[in-house]
């Protein structure tokens, strides 16, 4: 191996005024009395990257910088960020997050005493750059230190499972990332990596984070959260994962393959998915995705999850929500339309205020008294609720177009809770 011992790894594209804010960080936590260096690599980009690179040098930080000839996509770079490195040690930073930098170093020495050992995975702590604050770990550990034998399959992922663990974030021994950083298409790449590691060698989860995801930046944020996207969606991911993982501990031996095991590992492999949809609910929730909340509650039912907290909450106004959202997604894909007619109800007004919070297109006018006139033309851009289904004839009588006349029952029928 070379001198270096620790190889920070920063995939980056197009991110200069985040890289920028990365350097400082870095040399104000990252004092270390070990020979490190800090690898960017530079995904094509098009901004200013290469000279805040440079003035990241200038300024004597140890930083080699390698930029792609074109872009290969964030996972690719990623990986190829960490077979760039020199050092005994590996570990990942985004261009936006920041590194604890006593804790990084006390597990450089924890891992040099300890040959054996292939990673220290810790959670992550979310933190609050405006306010210099940690909100809250991503998961938690009930130990100092928890370690696993190398080929501890049944440990580790009944560890997962109980605590709810997600252990992305690792201090990498080199000689063991060649063979184990491997991302998988179709499985979540944490569960899947951490499977080849544990085949393979030790490895720790620590209680105490080294690693800090920026949620609010001083900078402002110019992409959206990759781990929210996972959060929202991506729960068939975490299933994948979950199931390489048991896959690969079967293969060793180290999971047993009988059929009422199977059965068990099934159930508990559905159950971690479940509550990973309760997650996605509540992030939807906050962004009023109310459609999108309620085919997952669907599922949720379906799954035995009715009476789970986040199921419960939901149930007296995701209807009311869904069924307006759902109208607001037939108007906003129907080229053309102008304006919405509500006809029939004793307070029209608390529609028009609930429409405005399920995204309906702001060209949209709501229009709460029904029009005395409108021309032929005016006709065909014009939609109309109505609050029960024998009105709906009377407006298509005088021209409306017959499929952009709803009535309330259309709508909530599509809602069955």
């Amino acid at each position: 191996m070379t001198s270096i011992k620790l190889s920070i790894c920063i995939p980056t594209y197009n991110r200069a005024p985040h890289l920028r804010r990365c350097f400082e960080w870095l040399q104000a936590d990252c004092r270390f009395d070990f020979p490190f260096e800090i690898i960017v690599a530079d995904n094509a980009s098009t901004d200013d990257t290469k000279d805040v690179v440079q003035e990241a040098i200038d300024r004597g930080m140890p930083v080699r910088y390698c930029r792609a000839y074109q872009n290969t996509g964030m996972i690719p770079n990623m990986v190829g960020a960490f077979h760039l490195g020199r050092g005994d040690y590996l570990v990942y930073l985004a261009d936006d997050d920041r590194l604890v930098g006593d804790r990084i170093a006390e597990i450089v020495k924890y891992l040099d005493e300890r040959p054996a050992l292939n990673v220290c995975y810790a959670p992550m702590y979310i933190y609050d750059d405006a306010t210099d604050t940690n909100l809250r770990k991503f998961f938690e550990v009930d130990e100092e230190i928890k370690a696993f034998p190398q080929g501890a399959f049944s440990e580790v992922f009944n560890f997962i499972y109980n605590s709810h663990a997600f252990p992305e974030m690792g201090v990498y021994r080199n000689t063991a990332l060649r063979s184990c950083w491997v991302p998988r298409e179709g499985a979540f790449y944490a569960f899947s990596i951490l499977a080849h590691f544990v085949d393979q060698g030790q490895i720790v989860i620590m209680r105490e984070p080294f690693y800090r995801q920026v949620i609010q930046s001083t900078i402002g944020r110019d992409r959206p959260q990759g781990g929210h996207d996972l959060a929202e969606s991506a729960w068939d991911l975490y299933r994948g994962g979950l199931e390489y993982f048991l896959h690969l501990g079967t293969k060793r031996g180290k999971i047993s393959a009988l059929p009422d095991q199977k059965v068990i590992q099934e159930q508990m492999c559905r159950a971690f998915t479940l509550q990973r949809m309760a997650v996605a609910m509540r992030l939807l929730m906050q962004r009023r995705e109310y459609l999108k909340v309620y085919e997952i509650y669907t599922r949720m039912v379906y799954g035995g999850f009715a009476d789970h907290p986040q199921v419960k909450d939901l149930q007296q106004m995701l209807p009311v929500a869904a069924a307006l959202q759902t109208l607001a997604y037939q108007l906003n894909f129907a080229a053309g339309v102008q304006r919405l007619v509500l006809s029939g109800f004793p307070d029209p007004s608390v529609i028009k205020d609930r429409l405005g919070q399920v995204r309906l297109n702001s060209h949209i006018e709501v229009i709460t008294t029904e029009p005395t006139y409108l021309s032929a033309e005016d006709l065909d851009h014009t939609a109309v609720l109505v609050s029960i289904p024998a009105q709906r004839q009377r407006f298509v009588d005088l021209g409306y177009l017959p499929n952009l006349v709803f009535s309330q029952q259309d709508l909530v029928q599509t809602i069955v809770m």
